[in-house]
């Protein structure tokens, strides 16, 4: 490691650490990097324009996103909720049972957790929370545990970060994704179902069998919408980032024109919010392409590759350093940037082992999102007591069970691959040779 790239890691953490944007502090590194090297500083430009004009899949984030926001902003959202209260609403515990149901049904349509919390996640707060049913701090500790099945379910913008970095296909990540997720999901559930019974959460007023047709009728529009984006891209119809344009008309038609629940303020706001959060995310991918521009120079991840090889790390006992590392990182720094400057690392060592990427992928996305209710700085442990108005330390007790049921669902999804590969399979899918 040159005496460049240590002044180039000092500077990114001494920005950060005085309040700029790791995106920015990324580029000013680098920069710092190419300037200590020798090297022509305009090259950080170079990549970050050739890394964001060559970098199609991209278009599929910002587009996702606004599928979200026209969610969250039209009548989706409550039409879903009865649905899935229709649904499973009747047995003990019956509104948690209902928020794990709904993160599974909508992370079909939006891709990202912090969307989930901030718009089915508020409502499911406040429905456990009537009346007493269920204390704040457990219904904000569901609500949060259970929005990060969002992004492992496709759509999936940290699956789509991903395929950039690796180079995979995001269909079959896509399609990696769904057993994973439903696994988390019934985890959740067990869990569920044991502390309901032992706490004595309240069971639900059932919902008439002779109503039920008309609940699944009203909400079928904004069911269909994952059945829309997966059959189209399994078909061949069109691809997973025409997919993402074609959620966000999808919801933004059903909102407007068969719920007529959504007005032009509301469509405006949505483009702004999207915009805002676009905005976020393309400066911490501009930083990181720059920053990996230097990593590469540096002959990092080669070097980790052969240093592995080297002392005989296994397939298998990488993918448990690779859990262990990722797990804590995912206490110290946000998701995206993981998946940007550390993934990119690993990935030549992955390879070289013969582990499958598409397993991988899945593997490190999981990862990352339960990084975001992992103490002391998961993301959305704030956005919930925001939310909610609980204290961190009282939501941060009743998350701790569902976070080690889920860890137990990553152990699972980690030594047995055909839990993310089946699927892939079954459309083509060949592997790891």
């Amino acid at each position: 490691m040159s005496a460049a790239f240590t002044w180039c890691i000092a500077a990114i953490l001494t920005l950060s650490l005085l309040g700029l944007p790791i995106g920015h502090a990324m580029i000013g590194g680098s920069i710092l990097y190419l300037l200590l090297a020798g090297l022509d500083m305009s090259t950080a430009a170079e990549q970050l324009l050739n890394g964001l004009y060559t970098g199609f899949v991209l278009l599929a984030i910002p587009l996702f996103i606004l599928a979200a926001e026209f969610m969250n902003a039209g009548a989706i959202t409550g039409r879903l909720l009865r649905f899935c209260d229709a649904i499973v609403g009747r047995f003990r515990g019956g509104l948690a049972h209902v928020n794990v149901v709904q993160s599974i049904i909508f992370a079909g349509m939006s891709g990202s957790a912090i969307a989930d919390a901030a718009g089915s996640g508020k409502l499911m707060q406040t429905m456990m929370t009537q009346n007493g049913r269920y204390p704040p701090a457990f219904a904000a500790a569901l609500t949060a545990v259970t929005s990060v099945i969002g992004p492992i379910i496709p759509p999936s913008i940290p699956i789509v970060i991903y395929a950039l970095v690796s180079d995979t296909s995001i269909g079959y990540l896509f399609l990696g994704g769904v057993l994973p997720g439903v696994l988390i999901g019934l985890a959740q559930m067990a869990l569920i179902a044991a502390v309901a019974r032992r706490r004595g959460f309240p069971v639900e007023k059932p919902t008439p069998l002779r109503a039920l047709p008309k609940i699944t009728l009203d909400a079928l529009p904004a069911l269909l919408m994952p059945v829309v984006l997966l059959g189209g891209m399994y078909s061949g119809v069109f691809t997973p980032t025409e997919a993402a344009a074609i959620a966000a008309a999808y919801a933004l038609a059903v909102s407007t024109l068969l719920y007529r629940n959504m007005g032009w303020g509301d469509i405006y706001r949505s483009l702004l919010a999207s915009a805002r959060t676009t905005a976020s995310i393309g400066m911490l991918i501009a930083g990181a392409l720059a920053f990996n521009y230097v990593v590469t120079i540096e002959n990092i991840p080669k070097a980790l590759s052969l240093y592995l090889q080297a002392i005989q790390f296994t397939p298998f006992l990488f993918l448990i350093a690779v859990n262990i590392l990722l797990l804590i990182l995912g206490c110290l720094l946000e998701g995206t940037t993981i998946l940007l400057i550390v993934v990119p690392v690993l990935i030549p060592t992955a390879e070289a082992l013969g582990v499958d990427m598409v397993h991988f992928g899945i593997v490190v996305v999981v990862n990352i999102m339960l990084g975001l209710v992992t103490p002391p700085y998961g993301l959305l442990l704030f956005v919930m007591t925001n939310i909610s108005g609980v204290s961190l330390s009282a939501l941060v007790r009743e998350v701790l069970p569902f976070l080690w049921v889920m860890i137990g669902a990553l152990v699972a999804i980690t030594f047995i691959p055909d839990l993310v590969l089946f699927l892939p399979k079954l459309m083509g899918y060949r592997g790891v040779s």
